[in-house]
């Protein structure tokens, strides 16, 4: 098809969040902590690390945002996982059993240099199973947050 002079397309309007600007211009830089994972519960008030892969240090002059939690539970009953920073817990995630659970987060806090982030899990006393996770984190620079 071919256009004369007097007839144009409309405008094209790109809009782009915050975050996927800072990553396209790689101000930004995507992490993850993710794997499969078995566990043996200890009870649903043992609240422990699942694996010591699953902890992520933000570096010197970096913040960073949690922006997504997927996990998968193998086993026969529910369990919970949490997000925790510097040892606290700040978010729960509970799995059904042979279930799986998808969270794109709506409110996002940023996480300091040197903070801690780890993914801890809990299940029932002598439960155990294995877990598939795939936590979406991004990594910004410090000064893009002024």
């Amino acid at each position: 098809m071919s256009f004369t002079s007097t007839q144009s397309e409309p405008p094209v309007v790109i809009s782009e969040t915050r975050t996927q600007l800072l990553l396209r211009t790689q101000r930004a830089t995507p992490r993850f902590l993710q794997g499969v994972y078995p566990f043996a519960g200890r009870g649903v008030f043992d609240l422990g690390p699942l694996n010591e892969a699953l902890s992520y240090t933000v570096p010197k002059g970096k913040i960073a945002q949690l922006h997504y939690f997927r996990a998968g539970n193998l086993s026969d009953d529910i369990l919970y996982l949490a997000i925790s920073v510097n040892g606290t817990p700040v978010r729960y995630f509970p799995v059904g059993p042979k279930s799986d659970n998808h969270v794109p987060l709506a409110i996002v806090e940023d996480h300091p240099a040197g903070a801690l982030i780890e993914v801890r899990l809990a299940a029932p006393r002598g439960l155990t199973g294995t877990v598939v996770l795939d936590v979406g984190l991004i990594e910004i620079d410090a000064e893009e947050q002024s």
